[in-house]
């Protein structure tokens, strides 16, 4: 399925590539990269930047630091996920502290998820072909 882009996010989200912060850089270089269902990051979806998009299973991964947790955000971000799920598309919101501290859990918490929505969109996917580094 295609979403709306925004081209005028384009060159923002090769930038946030370019500079991806340390949870960022962790979950995809020692998880995600190498994972045997594809995903992408940085992805513009409609007016927004994602951190990780699988489009397999229709699953948006977004890694929340403090400053998620303030009145402002979670308004902000509540809509963000309102509006990314009318796509179809789930949303996982992992705060930054549980890549941190439970990285093994994080990545069994996603590989279930994908093996899940991928079953729902009548798609096999391939097993976990390696365990997540730490």
């Amino acid at each position: 399925m295609k979403y709306k882009h925004n081209p005028k996010l384009t060159d923002n989200a090769r930038q946030l590539r370019k500079n991806m912060t340390q949870e960022e850089r962790h979950l995809w270089y020692d998880f995600l990269r190498n994972y045997p269902v594809r995903f992408l990051r940085q992805k513009v979806i409609d007016n927004y930047i994602v951190d990780f998009y699988c489009a397999n299973a229709k699953l948006v991964i977004e890694l929340d630091g403090g400053q998620h947790f303030e009145d402002d955000a979670l308004q902000y971000d509540a809509v963000r996920t309102e509006k990314l799920t009318a796509h179809g598309l789930q949303v996982l919101r992992i705060p930054n502290n549980e890549i941190q501290e439970n990285f093994e859990n994080v990545c069994e918490y996603i590989d279930y998820t994908v093996c899940n929505l991928c079953k729902i969109q009548g798609e096999i996917p391939p097993p976990l072909t390696r365990s997540p580094s730490l």
